[in-house]
């Protein structure tokens, strides 16, 4: 059993910065892709940006140039630093894992969320 939990979110200034974490733990084999989404109220989730094992990266165009996603060096952690926040920026972020467990079963897990909003 493999549970995913993030950190870091709260309210911030437009122009400022957070930073997202998302640890998983459980009976993991490896890790493989790693990745944040995010859900605005009335919207679909949406990829942010995610990150391999071995270290390529991808990221949505509109955070693409604010955002850096990066990996734990035990390599079951991921952070997502966010700059120059935008109000549009406000969402519950959701942390995603490609996981292989114990078992050599392979499933994508979920974080519970972690609530961003940027607001003056």
């Amino acid at each position: 059993q493999v549970q995913l939990v993030e950190s870091g979110g709260g309210l911030v200034q437009p122009g400022g910065s957070l930073t997202l974490s998302c640890a998983a733990s459980g009976s993991i084999f490896s890790v493989n892709v790693m990745g944040w989404y995010r859900q605005a109220p009335g919207k679909q989730r949406e990829l942010v940006a995610t990150i391999s094992g071995g270290g390529s990266t991808n990221y949505a165009s509109s955070v693409k140039g604010r955002f850096t996603i990066s990996r734990g060096n035990a390599k079951n952690t991921v952070y997502l630093q966010m700059n120059s926040l935008k109000p549009e920026d406000t969402a519950v972020y959701y942390c995603n894992a490609e996981i292989v467990v114990l078992t050599l079963k392979k499933s994508d897990f979920w974080g519970e969320g972690t609530q961003v909003t940027v607001s003056s």
